[in-house]
């Protein structure tokens, strides 16, 4: 089970300046490498006679080995991606996408300065950064009977559980998010205002 973990909630550009080079941090909410991959290719284009452009991301729990990606982009190997990405891990925010945009201002910072200019760069721009919490939750199904959907409603919104799907056929089926601490209790309940009818299930389980 994921246990809570930080999100971010809006975007930062800082910019640094070290011995004349422009290290630009843009960082980014970020879901999904291919969601990553979109924000890059922009940002490319946005600025196409830039030296670097260097990255790293965690799209899923920071402390996540399956869902990160670096890149140094030309820099020195080991130079930029992965001190970026130490910074992103050390945050303790997740979902979170770092783009640093290098201009080169004929100055070089050698591998160590490299390290410790993206480094910075990220930790200046974390510093603007909006954070909330996400809600380790779990997913179940439930099949009622329409004349039973206001209830159910009702104990998804008391339970701050999320409605992800919904499907009227016979029955209503709907897909719940429901915070891991607010299980039991939507059982129980669920259980009292069905008089034992309805109950959860795995999805496809």
């Amino acid at each position: 089970m994921t246990p809570d973990y930080l999100i971010a909630v809006n975007q930062v550009e800082h910019e640094t300046l070290i011995n004349r080079s422009r290290f630009i941090c843009y960082l980014f909410p970020c879901q999904s490498a291919e969601q990553f991959k979109t924000q890059l290719k922009q940002l490319q284009e946005q600025h196409p006679n830039a030296n670097h452009h260097c990255y790293a991301f965690v799209s899923n729990h920071p402390e996540d080995s399956q869902h990160y990606g670096f890149s140094d982009d030309g820099e020195p190997s080991g130079t930029a991606g992965r001190p970026m990405l130490s910074v992103l891990q050390g945050s303790k925010v997740g979902q979170l996408g770092a783009i640093v945009v290098r201009y080169f201002g004929g100055v070089k910072l050698g591998t160590g300065g490299l390290q410790r200019a993206y480094s910075q760069s990220v930790k200046n721009a974390l510093e603007h950064l909006e954070t909330t919490l996400k809600v380790a939750t779990k997913t179940r199904q439930l099949s009622c009977e329409y004349h039973q959907l206001q209830e159910v409603m009702h104990l998804a919104e008391q339970t701050k559980s999320v409605i992800e799907q919904q499907d009227f056929k016979e029955k209503v089926i709907l897909l719940l998010a429901i915070p891991v601490d607010q299980l039991k209790l939507f059982e129980q309940q669920l259980l009292t205002l069905s008089a034992g009818q309805l109950k959860l299930y795995k999805p496809n389980g």
